[in-house]
């Protein structure tokens, strides 16, 4: 039984749907703070919050839990500079009350949601795993110190991980089934598609003078069933028994804000207004990933790679939800 934590969140539910259809059990633990009880369509469902560690326990006695995937985290940045607090706690202090309970029942593989934020500013593109990580907010500072964890509970108590640095999660599934609805929403495409759809009179664009061809910034988008079935391999990769690893989970090259508007207009054939204000702090000018090191170790590269295919996958969803 694969337990998934937060697995009613954007990129855990669509996790959660994949190993179901590969055949795993699965047991969703999430306490629905951001995600939704509506994406939980396979497997167990047990509502529940990390720093219930009596309650963990209960679900680790009655499940024969065998690994986890650790998705259960706050994860705005904006929120993380004004209430740090709130990202220790949720993301630090509840991932150890999470590897207490996996030790105590001798489950020692775990597949933990990380962030090219523990990078912070790019010193090198594509950035490798490799490259420096100095975060630049307490989100990608809490990512990291559960990164440090890991290693040295691997160290001590041979727990078996694989970290998955993500870049820009986008999209939906393709059978529509579950896609991306966060409340609030602060992803560019799903934004971007507000605007077309009516339910936003306009898209900002923070900040124009970039060091970019268009001035504005540039991301590398993922698919999130990408992202998906990257979590499968590394499922797969410790039950053969890899050695604890860390992964970038990116496309490989970058699109600009610019970019993403142009092709969602094209699209959605709606006229999407933009304004720009200025540039948010700590907003880099590229960000770009390298995932050599996941197709040369875990066999995986996207399969929906092109900026079109992923907005078109988000529109498609975006439309059966409004």
């Amino acid at each position: 039984m694969i337990l998934i934590t937060g697995g009613a969140g954007y990129i855990g539910s669509q996790t959660n749907k994949y190993l179901s259809h590969k055949g795993f059990p699965t047991v969703v633990y999430d306490n629905l703070s951001t995600g939704n009880l509506s994406s939980v369509k396979w497997g167990s469902f047990i509502q529940g919050d990390l720093k219930d560690i009596e309650q963990l326990r209960l679900v680790f006695n009655k499940y024969n839990i065998t690994s986890v995937m650790h998705f259960a985290a706050s994860s705005y940045v904006g929120e993380s500079v004004s209430e740090p607090e709130k990202y220790y706690y949720n993301n630090v202090v509840n991932t150890l009350n999470l590897l207490k309970v996996m030790k105590e029942f001798e489950v020692n593989k775990i597949i933990f949601s990380s962030t090219c934020a523990t990078y912070g500013n790019p010193i090198e593109l594509p950035m490798t795993e490799n490259h420096p990580q100095n975060p630049i907010n307490p989100y990608g500072q809490s990512k990291l110190v559960i990164e440090k964890i890991l290693s040295d509970y691997s160290l001590a108590y041979k727990l078996k991980y694989v970290i998955l640095r993500y870049f820009n999660a986008a999209g939906a599934d393709m059978d529509l089934c579950i896609g991306e609805d966060h409340n609030p929403e602060t992803h560019l495409i799903p934004l971007v598609l507000d605007v077309a759809i009516g339910k936003l009179d306009s898209i900002k664009i923070f900040g124009g003078d970039y060091d970019t061809d268009d001035g504005t910034a540039i991301r590398d988008y993922i698919h999130v069933q990408d992202i998906a079935d990257a979590h499968v391999l590394s499922l797969s990769y410790l039950e053969a028994g890899g050695k604890s690893d860390v992964f970038n989970l990116g496309n490989g090259k970058g699109f600009s804000v610019k970019e993403v508007i142009d092709m969602s207009t094209k699209i959605t054939n709606e006229n999407i207004k933009t304004i720009i204000v200025d540039r948010r702090d700590g907003d880099q000018d590229r960000l770009i990933g390298s995932s050599f090191k996941a197709k040369l170790i875990l066999g995986w590269s996207p399969k929906t790679h092109q900026l079109g295919d992923i907005i078109k996958s988000a529109w498609e969803w975006h439309k059966l939800i409004n």
